[in-house]
């Protein structure tokens, strides 16, 4: 099994980028307790539902912490909002947590809940090490659902493998190569904040996020690395 190793570059961190990242081996994203996963969906939605406002979008500092870090860099947040922006603006229209499978809505439910940015790549889909630093403007982007790359602008925050491909852009959306199948059994999880995110949340968000990934697919924490 591959394991990269996981750096951030000072100049991102300076930012007041946040998080925590760990290594998830040994999964089944398959053989699921399917009806326990969805009791814990239709919970979840209750509890959103009495939770998440239309004005929690503009309110929340967490939120509003991701589009002061895109205005740092010059990115829109129209075109760029944070995952975790566009999930509660999803949550919102729709009134519910989108099904993909196990490990994507685990962590898409626990982003939900706290307002950080989550996602996981397939460790069988990386290549080398893994590093958060600004772009040059040279690096290759396929997003998630996408075919062709898309061109990336010089100064973004992004994390990247040692092909020198981009896994994800900022916060915003990840690529398609290593996104997470029913067919992943390790994986690299990122969990992001920003400078209104304190350690204790991202250190409570990561064991939640741990254990609610141990209950449904099992597998065992190999790695964390904490920046807060």
């Amino acid at each position: 099994m591959h394991r990269p190793t996981f750096s951030i570059a000072e100049p991102v961190r300076a930012l007041g980028v946040r998080g925590a990242f760990a290594l998830l081996t040994g999964l089944d994203n398959v053989a699921v307790d399917s009806q326990a996963l969805a009791a814990w969906r239709d919970s979840l939605v209750t509890q959103l539902r009495a939770e998440l406002t239309p004005e929690l979008l503009t309110g929340d500092p967490v939120l509003a912490g991701f589009r002061e870090l895109h205005d740092t860099v010059g990115r829109s947040n129209k075109r760029f909002p944070s995952s975790a922006e566009a999930l509660v603006g999803l949550f919102l229209r729709k009134r519910l947590v989108p099904a993909i499978n196990p490990l994507v809505d685990i962590y898409n439910g626990v982003s939900l809940t706290t307002r950080l940015s989550l996602g996981a790549h397939d460790l069988a889909q990386v290549q080398g090490d893994i590093e958060l630093r600004f772009t040059a403007g040279t690096e290759r982007f396929v997003r998630l659902g996408a075919t062709t790359p898309e061109p990336i602008s010089p100064g973004e925050y992004c994390y990247l493998d040692g092909s020198g491909d981009v896994l994800c852009r900022l916060e915003h959306r990840q690529c398609e190569r290593t996104k997470v199948t029913t067919a992943t059994t390790d994986c690299f999880y990122i969990l992001q904040g920003n400078a209104a995110t304190s350690r204790e949340l991202i250190e409570a968000t990561l064991a939640r996020l741990v254990e609610l990934t141990h209950r449904f697919c099992g597998g065992r924490l190999e790695t964390a690395w904490i920046v807060a």
